[in-house]
């Protein structure tokens, strides 16, 4: 365990990337802190404005995130100045992806069932750079061994056929299964295979004269839906916060 953290942690140009996650994670969960307590009414935090005008956190959030990805492209993977640009884009892309269902709406959604959209992109953004960073690099070639050089053919192949399964699974509407399958090998596969969520483009591009497939799609989709919606809204709520009743209520945020 020991070495493993050694290699592929604490290895050089591996601080930054760590001190992002760290800053990112953090922030996240103090942002989500300050508006429950503003939610609640407790506390000294109130709602910022400017000119009557409402300022959301995604905006610092957009600077910070403009200043530490270019800062950290300048400075390397190495340095003080690296480590420091890496904390300052993982503190901006926290307040970003915190209010990721704003942006997508267009509406200030945060308490609303259409929130919850932000915590679940913040799990899986949050997991995919944990992945990266213990090491785990499907396009990463310094490490090839003389057999896998000559090789080298078929794994550019299989990043193709890969790549062309990601695409599918998007377009079939399997979003998890799209970004896990991007630094997962194969693993979009599964989503390109099986039948198409309801209302993605590929259903209503190919099940449109389907009645058959579109019934078994959507009876799939409530299945599964009715087995994880359950266990997957208890924890978005213990993460980010029981959504309101009312829909686009979004009262007390910051």
């Amino acid at each position: 365990m020991g070495h493993w953290f050694h290699q592929n942690i604490t290895e050089p140009g591996k601080l930054p990337t760590l001190l992002a996650l760290a800053s990112f994670v953090l922030t996240f969960l103090l942002t989500r802190t300050v508006t429950r307590l503003i939610r609640a009414g407790k506390g000294p935090f109130r709602n910022i404005a400017a000119g009557g005008t409402h300022i959301h956190h995604v905006v610092p959030g957009v600077v910070l995130t403009v200043i530490g990805g270019f800062g950290a492209v300048g400075s390397g993977r190495h340095g003080v100045t690296a480590c420091v640009c890496a904390v300052i884009f993982g503190i901006g892309a926290g307040l970003v992806l915190d209010e990721f269902a704003l942006i997508l709406h267009l509406h200030d959604v945060y308490w609303s069932e259409q929130g919850r959209q932000s915590v679940e992109v913040v799990v899986l953004a949050a997991a995919l750079a944990l992945l990266v960073l213990s090491g785990f690099s499907p396009l990463d070639v310094n490490e090839l061994t003389p057999g896998q050089e000559q090789s080298r053919g078929s794994a550019i192949l299989t990043l193709l056929v890969n790549f062309v399964f990601v695409l599918v699974a998007l377009f079939k509407g399997k979003l998890r299964m799209t970004l896990i399958g991007t630094l997962v090998p194969f693993v979009a596969l599964v989503g390109a295979i099986r039948l198409a969520r309801p209302g993605s483009p590929y259903a209503r591009r190919f099940y449109r004269s389907r009645p058959k497939a579109r019934a078994r799609a959507a009876l799939r989709a409530y299945r599964r839906d009715l087995r994880w919606a359950g266990p997957r809204r208890r924890v978005q709520d213990w993460i980010g916060g029981t959504p309101d009743k009312a829909i686009g209520g979004t009262p007390g945020k910051p």
